[in-house]
């Protein structure tokens, strides 16, 4: 005699069984996802440590052609000047635009794992509407 399914233990041992296996498939899920997320964030500090060292080095770059551009800016010839002042204008653009990606960098690297924090938080509200 099967006592199990004569107290009807054997859907809800099912059921039980069943939700197990999904909380398995999910956890899997999100650790597969912070784990993709994980890369991601990597990959933006890598491009954030090389922007930093060519920011570093535009830095230097343009400080020293806008020094020499206002060294250059008081000889006989005004032909140098400008060339100077166009070098020094073209090496603060790139600077700037050095500068502009970093800050852009620094703004997605705040948010990290947003996606595995976002799909825990609805877990977690999915998890108190049934409690």
């Amino acid at each position: 005699m099967n006592w199990n399914s004569l107290l009807g233990l054997d859907a809800l041992t099912a059921r039980w069984r069943a939700v197990a296996i999904e909380t398995a498939i999910a956890a899997e899920d999100r650790v597969d996802l912070a784990r993709l997320e994980w890369r991601e964030h990597k990959r933006s500090l890598q491009t954030l440590l090389i922007l930093v060292v060519a920011l570093g080095g535009l830095t230097v770059v343009a400080l020293v052609i806008l020094s020499l551009a206002l060294v250059v800016q008081f000889w006989d010839t005004p032909h140098r000047a400008t060339v100077a002042w166009c070098l020094g204008g073209g090496w603060t653009l790139i600077w700037a635009l050095a500068l502009w990606r970093l800050l852009a960098v620094v703004r997605q690297l705040s948010k990290p794992f947003a996606l595995t924090r976002n799909e825990l938080k609805t877990d977690w509200q999915a998890l108190k509407v049934k409690l």
